[in-house]
């Protein structure tokens, strides 16, 4: 990555000592089988966060002052499996040491790495996947790590809540307890979708985002487009709730497939990216300011609810 720092952040909040929050960009794109380019995803939306305003106006704050590092590019690319590997033993790394981990791909087959550091890390852990495709195979061309296994481990060790599903293989059906997939075509009939995704969550909360969730005329740049997807301000409220109500420990953002003729995808992502730190820290004190207490602040980032930190 060619970014030094988050967003182009000033130094005194890109510190890992200071910083609350991790970045690990994974620009992996081994086992896609359509159009390519997720590899391109991490520097695409890091380039569109530099140039993207630093102050939230709906939650009034500017949360990379709870500090942003910017940990180096996992670019293990050797097999599948190994990347996998990396991801897991890098996050699990990042969450020891008290941070906010957070995950940019790269295709979606990273998030297996990073969903099985944060089930390992913390007690009855809910997975909400907001996607167009359910990721539900247990392997695909010869590997369990391909893009389209990307869940399913996750549907097997943890509570695993799909929103936004639009697509899926037979052989799919009946891995996930239907109760826990919202499908696109019933979430357009049912105005309480959101509560009762909400409600079958579990305390911890880890959340990976795959950008074909967004219907194609917001996002269009991203491995394969679905018609018939989530719009900005309807999934924000969702977001907004999810980090209202349950203890967000963590989130990954994933297939970015930049165009260069196409700069709004690239935004999309980073506006989404920081609206989703923003919801996470914008009642949590900084400290110097009133109310500041280390232990309070770390309690309500969820930071310290671990299973044993010296796994």
């Amino acid at each position: 990555m060619s970014n030094s720092n988050y967003a182009g952040i000033e130094d005194q909040y890109a510190a890992l000592d200071s910083a609350s929050i991790v970045l690990i960009p994974v620009p992996y794109d081994g086992t896609s089988t359509w159009q390519k380019g997720a590899d391109k995803g991490p520097q695409a939306f890091l380039d569109a966060s530099a140039n993207m305003e630093l102050y939230d106006i709906e939650t009034d704050t500017e949360v990379y002052h709870h500090g942003v590092f910017l940990a180096d590019a996992i670019t293990e690319n050797s097999s599948p499996e190994a990347m996998v590997d990396a991801v897991h033993a890098m996050t699990k790394k990042y969450i020891k040491k008290n941070k906010f981990v957070t995950l940019f791909g790269g295709e979606h087959s990273i998030s297996i790495g990073s969903i099985r550091a944060f089930n390992e890390m913390y007690e009855n852990l809910s997975v909400l996947q907001i996607d167009a495709h359910a990721d539900l195979r247990k392997e695909y061309e010869g590997s369990s790590c391909n893009h389209a296994c990307a869940v399913y481990e996750a549907s097997q060790k943890s509570n695993l809540v799909q929103v936004g599903i639009r697509s899926m293989d037979s052989i799919e059906v009946g891995i996930n307890d239907d109760e826990k997939i919202f499908f696109a075509h019933e979430m357009i009939e049912d105005d309480y979708w959101q509560e009762k995704a909400t409600e079958i969550l579990t305390e911890n909360v880890f959340i990976t985002i795959d950008l074909d969730a967004f219907d194609p005329s917001i996002c269009p740049s991203t491995g394969t487009p679905e018609p018939g997807g989530l719009l900005w301000y309807e999934t924000l409220d969702f977001l907004k709730m999810i980090f209202a109500e349950k203890n967000v420990v963590g989130f990954d953002i994933v297939e970015l497939c930049p165009n260069p003729s196409e700069k709004s995808s690239d935004f999309l992502a980073a506006k989404l990216y920081y609206k989703m730190l923003s919801y996470k820290f914008k009642d949590i004190a900084l400290e110097g300011e009133e109310g500041y207490e280390a232990n309070s602040a770390y309690a309500k980032a969820g930071l310290k609810k671990m299973k044993n930190k010296e796994e």
